[in-house]
């Protein structure tokens, strides 16, 4: 069985060429660009933040000490408003990330259907929806875990010279030792998100199972024998991303920002966000007749 990273991506572009240009509809743009919002929350990256202080100033000492009295008398207060802050914070992340789940089966829907609903994916992948959301929930936890595991790890390394506030043989390791397994961590986890999106989702669609059983369909019936094509894959994927970044960034700049807003962006860029979505599809329909999603709809659809 011939696998190409290539080939998809004609298929691809097609796919996208049909599902919005042939015709192009409005309605349609904006309802399947909702579904790509819901589909991405919280993929996006930060503000970067400027220095509010300038170099030249001299700290007000008095200042300072009431400030550093003043939690020192009020530490329980200060230390529960921490804590709330940071429940609040994690209870917007999993809602987000609740939302992008569902959103998921909702965006890979209108594309494989060559439609754009809104409420009606939304109540009929609430299931699978809501499991995806339960695995990807636990997966982070399992990161932020092997995130203290290691930072325990180097700490415990390093002790010694932190003890003896010198930066010494142990200090160096730590920081190598650490740096270089949360490389590696890191690196796993995203893996296995970027799986679960690219892969496990359209199986669970396909055969409506859940995350787990999805997992092992595809370890079991995709992936042997395969573990290098996935690799250029996802190689294919990081130089489609640069070319995608650019037309982002040359839109953004175009529409004076206008593009970048929330769900304005999804709907702007929408052919990336389905060309992306297809290409998975179609380098997926490689692995025999069963992985061709997309056959329901290809009269008229495709």
């Amino acid at each position: 069985m011939l696998i190409s990273v290539t080939a998809p991506i004609e298929a691809a572009i097609a796919r996208t060429k049909k599902i919005l240009f042939q015709p192009f509809s409005a309605e349609k743009w904006f309802a399947l660009g909702f579904c790509a919002f819901l589909a991405n929350l919280g993929e996006g990256g930060g503000v970067r933040g400027g220095n509010a202080f300038r170099s030249g100033s001299q700290p007000d000492t008095q200042a300072f000490q009431t400030v550093a009295d003043w939690f020192s008398n009020h530490l329980m207060l200060v230390v529960g408003i921490g804590l709330l802050f940071l429940l609040l914070i994690f209870a917007l992340v999993a809602f987000l990330q609740w939302l992008s789940s569902r959103g998921q089966f909702m965006f890979l829907d209108g594309v494989v259907h060559n439609q754009a609903q809104v409420t009606k994916p939304w109540k009929h992948f609430r299931a699978l929806g809501n499991d995806l959301f339960f695995f990807r929930f636990f997966l982070g936890l399992a990161f932020m875990g092997s995130f203290a595991i290691i930072g325990l790890m180097a700490w415990l390394i390093a002790r010694p010279d932190i003890a003896a506030r010198h930066f010494g043989g142990l200090a160096l390791s730590a920081i190598l030792v650490g740096g270089g397994l949360l490389v590696i961590s890191a690196l796993a986890f995203g893996l296995v998100g970027l799986l679960l999106i690219d892969f496990i989702v359209p199986i669970m669609y396909r055969l409506d199972l859940k995350t787990i059983e999805a997992i092992s369909v595809f370890r079991q019936e995709i992936l042997p024998g395969h573990a290098g094509i996935f690799v250029l894959f996802y190689l294919m994927k990081i130089a489609l991303g640069i070319v995608a970044a650019v037309i982002i960034v040359a839109g953004t700049c175009l529409t004076c920002c206008i593009a970048a807003l929330p769900y304005l962006s999804s709907v702007f860029f929408l052919p990336v966000f389905v060309f992306f979505r297809c290409y998975s599809l179609c380098f997926l329909e490689q692995f025999g007749d069963g992985w061709h999603i997309t056959d329901r709809v290809e009269e008229p659809g495709f």
